[in-house]
């Protein structure tokens, strides 16, 4: 499905690495930040510009520090579907880097750019470069709820929630 897409990061467009991965890798971009246009952080965050002892901008996150990552990406999401951001499954489990709210959601009518909330939920300092693989993205069609009210629901054999069905 063709996406219109706006990128003014200096990253590549976002891609499937492989011919059957379900998901776009998304990448940081940290290109527009400096002390004037700052990253959207709460906790113990820290920003290093790319400079003389630094080839790239670069952000660290300790435990509990969360931020909004920019990505320099617009897009037109056609009407009927979603992007859902997920967490890069390699990342959550070396670095505890994980997407504050599990699985984003990009609206069809979300024109302003992709911001990916993240929170490291390991134990030590995470680091991430500009340019590096964050989360990826997946596009589903989807349907919207139209509410029925009624005054009963059928019966089925299930009892309770929230771990009833476990021993």
């Amino acid at each position: 499905m063709k996406v219109e897409v706006i990128n003014k990061s200096n990253n590549q467009l976002p891609k499937y690495e492989t011919p059957a991965s379900a998901g776009l890798d998304i990448r940081a971009d940290f290109s527009r930040l400096s002390p004037e246009n700052l990253l959207k952080a709460f906790g113990d965050v820290e920003v290093i510009y790319a400079g003389e002892s630094h080839p790239t901008t670069m952000v660290r996150l300790d435990p509990g520090a969360r931020a909004l990552i920019p990505t320099g990406i617009f897009t037109a999401i056609p009407e009927g579907y979603e992007v859902q951001l997920r967490p890069r499954s390699g990342l959550a489990i070396k670095k505890g880097l994980n997407l504050i709210n599990c699985v984003g959601t990009i609206d069809a009518d979300y024109r302003a750019e992709w911001g990916i909330p993240v929170v490291n939920q390991g134990l030590e300092a995470v680091w991430i470069e500009d340019g590096e693989r964050i989360c990826q993205a997946v596009l589903n069609k989807f349907e919207q709820i139209e509410w029925d009210e009624v005054e009963s629901l059928n019966e089925t054999n299930r009892a309770g929630g929230f771990g009833s069905t476990g021993k």
